[in-house]
């Protein structure tokens, strides 16, 4: 486990899924503007057989309440979301610094190009913009992000 201040982040375990997954959504459609027609069954059916089997996940813990999560591997974080109403209180910069530090020394993500806040986030924390290109599966065009360690010292 990692704290910072009162956020603990703590081992994704599958009781977390339930809630994981609404506040996830709820996120995404506040941060990117649209609503997901998808099914909250395809999106437990995309977590449990995509996301966690390809990267570590994290959820951030305020007390008992789940406030938002990260999942990343050593190269690139897939997924990082902050519950809707506890933006800008450390919760994202948390999750963050910790995939940072998990890294092999530097990460790529992709956001999508409207929701300007996370677009904001990540430049305030050290990512530089890679390339914009289009996401088809949403129709919206994208960015991919990406930091590099300033102690990296391998020249890779």
């Amino acid at each position: 486990m990692t704290t910072d201040a009162d956020i603990t982040l703590a081992d994704y375990h599958t009781h977390w899924i339930d809630e994981l997954l609404p506040m996830w959504r709820e996120s995404f459609e506040a941060g990117v503007g649209v609503t997901d027609p998808n099914p909250l069954g395809r999106q437990r059916q995309y977590f449990l057989e995509e996301v966690v089997p390809s990267n570590v996940v994290r959820v951030a813990l305020r007390g008992d309440q789940l406030v938002g999560f990260v999942a990343a591997s050593s190269e690139s974080i897939a997924q990082l979301y902050v519950r809707v109403g506890f933006h800008r209180q450390g919760i994202g910069t948390t999750m963050l610094d910790w995939a940072k530090r998990e890294s092999n020394g530097s990460l790529w993500l992709y956001t999508f190009d409207r929701n300007r806040g996370a677009c904001a986030f990540y430049e305030r924390g050290e990512f530089t913009v890679v390339e914009r290109g289009f996401e088809p599966t949403w129709q919206l065009d994208d960015v991919k992000y990406g930091w590099r360690s300033q102690g990296r010292r391998d020249g890779g």
